[in-house]
Order: structure tokens, then sequence, then C-alpha cells
């Protein structure tokens, strides 16, 4: 295959990201979390005695090349993961992006090129790809989502429905789709839903309590099911409305009731057929599970360069 100008022999993305498309920036992941998940994963996959299969078969002086490359189209999130596999490995092996966290990807497009110890090399590959593999699948899922409601005023936004250890680096590629970030976690805002208001009384006494006992800088957001529930909460001062289950009628009724008293945020039952009807009721948000939790692995692979 003819190079592009760049010495590689496989076409390499240079199409905005839907970060960047959006005026958004992706941020840094912390050195400190990506150096911890990349240890505890190495530990779990090399154990005690390391990769027991490359020791075996490849000469110890044995250096290797790859190219990591896209197997069907996508959006790229985890290269500082993958980067981090093999600068803890040792051994000298080079990890070359072609493309940034955020790009997107066609078939055959060149991710990165890999060098060095072999035996390290091949060491690191499946904890490499099992990071990429699975944020980008996340960053691919939240970009379709985000170019389905493009034209509307909504974003795409995640939920606390994450894999447990892996929170900052799933939300980090909700970001690389060209999504938005809901809290983080319990400590970062006040959401109160259902189970809170069923205990408290009402929406709107739970609101009030809420709003007496948060500092100044805390944000507030409420989760109603009905129009009587959202008035309720509009009345007690509510800024920030979660949605919660409504059809899109309902949802039209509540943005007319709402008359840009407050940001609205629809959730619950929304799917990648859905979420166009949705944006189009003038909701502000748009949160869905979907884009972390039923997002399948971007088809991303390792191949060693024979010579």
């Amino acid at each position: 295959m003819p190079g592009d100008g760049n010495g590689l022999a496989h076409p390499v993305s240079r199409k905005p990201t839907p970060a960047m498309q959006d005026g958004f920036n992706i941020p840094v992941l912390p050195p400190a979390l990506v150096d911890d998940a990349v240890r505890r994963a190495l530990g779990e996959d090399l154990g005690l005695s390391g990769d027991l299969t490359s020791l075996a078969t490849i000469p110890p002086d044995a250096q290797a090349t790859a190219t990591l490359s896209a197997r069907e189209p996508g959006v790229i999130a985890g290269l500082p993961l993958a980067l981090e596999v093999f600068r803890q490995l040792g051994g000298g092996v080079e990890f070359d992006p072609q493309v940034a966290d955020g790009a997107r990807v066609d078939k055959g497009s060149i991710v990165a090129v890999v060098s060095g110890d072999a035996r390290q090399l091949l060491a690191g590959e499946r904890t490499a790809l099992n990071f990429l593999n699975h944020l980008s699948g996340i960053a691919s899922l939240t970009n379709k989502f985000v170019e389905a409601v493009a034209g509307t005023k909504a974003r795409i936004c995640d939920t606390r429905k994450t894999t447990p250890g892996l929170r900052a680096f799933e939300k980090y590629a909700v970001r690389c789709g060209g999504g938005a970030n809901h809290r983080y976690a319990l400590s970062d805002a006040i959401l109160i839903k259902d189970n809170h208001i069923a205990v408290a009384g009402n929406a709107g006494k739970a609101y009030r309590a809420a709003r007496a006992a948060a500092g100044h800088l805390v944000a507030i957001e409420i989760e109603v099911t009905t129009l009587s529930q959202l008035e309720d909460v509009l009345e007690a001062g509510a800024t920030v409305v979660m949605l919660d289950n409504m059809d899109n009628e309902l949802l039209k009724a509540a943005v007319r009731l709402n008359d840009g008293r407050a940001r609205l945020e629809a959730s619950g039952g929304v799917t990648l057929e859905r979420v166009r009807g949705i944006a189009e009721t003038g909701v502000d948000f748009i949160s869905s599970s979907q884009i972390t939790m039923g997002a399948k692995p971007l088809d991303l692979g390792l191949d060693v360069e024979i010579r």
C-alpha cells in the first residue's frame, strides 16, 4: 500500500476529534491514576513468573516492530494507558502514537507503532489492547450519540454506571467521543432521586432540605417523574431538574412548563434509536448509561511485522 507522506504504509487519521469540533477540550488523565491502573493490570497478567510463552520461545536479544491498527472505524481513547504499559515493562520498547485520543479512525488506520525488545512488546500487548479496545469502544459509541443529536442544543452525558475501578478512564473516554461528564461520584454534587424523595416526603420538601444543607458551591439536581413534581421543585427554586423515564410528549410538556426556569436533563430508557427524538423536545442534557455500560470494544489489533 502506498505511504501517506509520513513514511508509513497505512493511512493515518488527521481528522479533527469530536471534542475539538464541539469546542471542548479532552482532559489530561492524572499520571498517578494511569500509573496505578497499569501497575495493577500488569500484575494481574504477568503474575510472579512473567510471560512464560515469550520467555520460552523468543531469544533474549530479539527485537520487533509492530503496528497497532484499527480493524473497524471508530474513535480512539486510552493511548496514555497503552504508553504507560510499555514504559513500566521497560526494555526500551517505544510506543509511538500516530493519532491523538479523540481522533476518528477508519478501518486500516495506524493508531501507533511499537518497537523494541520483542519479549517485552509481546508481554504488554494484551494489557495495552484491553485498555484501548474498551475505552475506544466507549468513545466510539458516545460519538454516535453525539452525532445523532447534532443540530439540537442537547448535550450527551454519562452516568455513574461505570466499571468499578475504571470510572475515571471511562468518563475520559466519553469526553474523547465528544460527550460531557455528569457528576463523578456521590461526593461531587447532590442528586436527589426517587428514593430520597420517598423518604423525605415529597420532591419540594427534599429540594428545600438539600438547599438548606448544602454549601453555596455545591450543585443540586433533583429527579422528577411527573409534571406536578416538576412544578413543585421549580417553585422550590430548583435550577437543574432530571426528567426521568418520560416519553417524548411528556418531555415536551415539561419543557413548556419549565419555560427556561431551570436546565432540564432527560434520563432513563435513552437509546441510540430514541436519542434524536428526545433531543428535539428541547431538553438541555441527555444522560445515558448505554455509552459506558453498553459499548462494545472497538476492534484494534497489534501485528508484528515479519522481516
